[in-house]
């Protein structure tokens, strides 16, 4: 096992090299520049549209504009938050969460991009269903299907094995275990039926669910982070600053954290950062395909504050707890890291730990929901409609035999290298689309809405 743990590090560390990297964020930093700081300026507005209904909404499409949007953030908010940034801390040490930050903040504008081309280019497949996403974007709007099919490839690749499956039922029923003492192969089961119950309903039957649980477990977590921040408000500035120093200096070693240096801090914050919220992964406009609406710039506008909510607000309650509460360089990790730093940094233990169990639990179990939408879409680019099916059957298959005792450190070796393969051929073709982008935009707004230029 040790080898295959170094073998699967070797190519972690070439796929997450600097090249990724720069091409991760210079894609964001890039049409941050080309729009003109949108993801501040046009921030406000993009929140208006997400809690309130416009014209635009009466078009073409599955599910509304704010179900698409709880689909994508059923796919995003989840482990990646209790446990991604708690993996990223434990590897970069308390400098990774600046960096998650920067990714993000990027990251808007990326996200923005997927979202305007997914809806500008998506299509109506054979059962009247909307379908759409890097694969028909690369495919119509560059005109290059092989990248296309790559795409499509490596987003069943994640949907089989990367976000979509073992790194949720990894976290769900160890997290069962540690607090309920229930078998993981008993929640494993149950877990597999639920999944099963739900996506073979397909996007309609997984936005409903998602829906639903989405926003009240997003409130209920950061409530949780919030009172752990305000009870210990004398600590913020402390904490604030550890994060920046670090992200600049490394950390040192210390308890049980075994040291890291800037580029450490650098690559688990911007990997994790995309983990948690696929900002030019390409899976978030898979979902944006399937809304109601009439303008890809409106759907774009709610698309970004996926990332916004992600990011900005909920990684950044947990990391900050992560730190504050000193579990950080502990010889704990994942989901056990997180729950003692709740559980120790509320008055009363078990509130914290029922938060991070139950949170942990919804969120993962949605993660799972939208991946096997992001995978079915997928298939259906590459195979038709009657691949759906049997990629169904087979995705429910490997969520059955997800809790197989796996290390946790490959699981999320191996969700990063496929994360990776599948945001390169996106991130190509974003960059090659730019000027649709931002044309696109400046029409919008020009068009006699209230606010005339970017």
């Amino acid at each position: 096992m040790e080898k295959v743990l170094s073998l699967f590090e070797t190519i972690n560390s070439f796929v997450w090299g600097p090249p990724l990297l720069i091409l991760l964020v210079g894609t964001g930093i890039f049409l941050t520049s080309k729009l003109g700081l949108l993801q501040i300026v046009k921030l406000p507005l993009a929140l208006k549209y997400l809690f309130s209904k416009d014209d635009d909404s009466t078009g073409e499409g599955d599910v509304s504009s704010f179900a698409a949007l709880c689909t994508a953030l059923a796919a995003t908010i989840g482990t990646g938050n209790i446990v991604g940034v708690a993996t990223a801390i434990k590897l970069g040490g308390p400098g990774a969460l600046f960096w998650m930050w920067i990714a993000a903040f990027f990251g808007m504008a990326t996200k923005y991009s997927e979202g305007l081309l997914a809806v500008k280019y998506r299509v109506t497949d054979e059962n009247g269903e909307m379908s759409g996403g890097p694969m028909y974007y690369i495919e119509k709007g560059l005109g290059n299907k092989w990248l296309a099919k790559i795409f499509a490839i490596f987003g069943i690749g994640v949907a089989y094995f990367g976000i979509g499956t073992f790194p949720q039922v990894n976290a769900i029923t160890n997290a069962i275990k540690i607090s309920l003492n229930l078998p993981i192969a008993v929640s494993a089961l149950i877990l597999t039926v639920l999944v099963a119950l739900v996506t073979l309903g397909g996007i309609k039957s997984i936005s409903r669910v998602s829906e639903l649980i989405v926003p009240f477990m997003a409130v209920l977590y950061i409530l949780g982070a919030l009172a752990i921040l305000l009870y210990n408000y004398k600590l913020i500035p402390q904490t604030i600053g550890l994060v920046i120093s670090s992200a600049f200096n490394g950390t040192a070693a210390t308890g049980g954290f075994l040291g890291a240096g800037v580029m450490l801090a650098i690559r688990s914050g911007v990997s994790r950062g995309v983990f948690s919220n696929e900002s030019g992964l390409g899976s978030a406009p898979i979902a944006a395909a399937a809304a109601k609406t009439k303008s890809c710039v409106r759907q774009g506008l709610i698309s970004m504050t996926g990332t916004f909510f992600d990011t900005i607000v909920v990684c950044t309650m947990t990391g900050l707890v992560l730190v504050m509460t000193g579990v950080w360089n502990s010889n704990l990790e994942g989901a056990a890291m997180t729950n003692e730093a709740f559980r120790i940094g509320l008055p009363t233990a078990f509130i914290g730990q029922f938060i991070v169990t139950v949170g942990l639990c919804f969120f993962a179990f949605t993660t799972i929901l939208g991946w096997n939408y992001y995978g079915e879409r997928c298939t259906e680019y590459l195979f038709g409609v009657r691949g759906i099916k049997p990629y169904k059957y087979i995705f429910i298959c490997i969520i059955a035999s997800g809790a197989l005792n796996l290390k946790l450190d490959l699981i999320w070796i191996m969700a990063d290298i496929v994360n990776g393969l599948m945001a390169i051929p996106n991130l190509i073709g974003i960059i090659g689309l730019s000027g649709i982008i931002v044309n696109e935009t400046r029409k919008y707004f020009n068009n006699g809405k209230k606010v005339k230029t970017l």
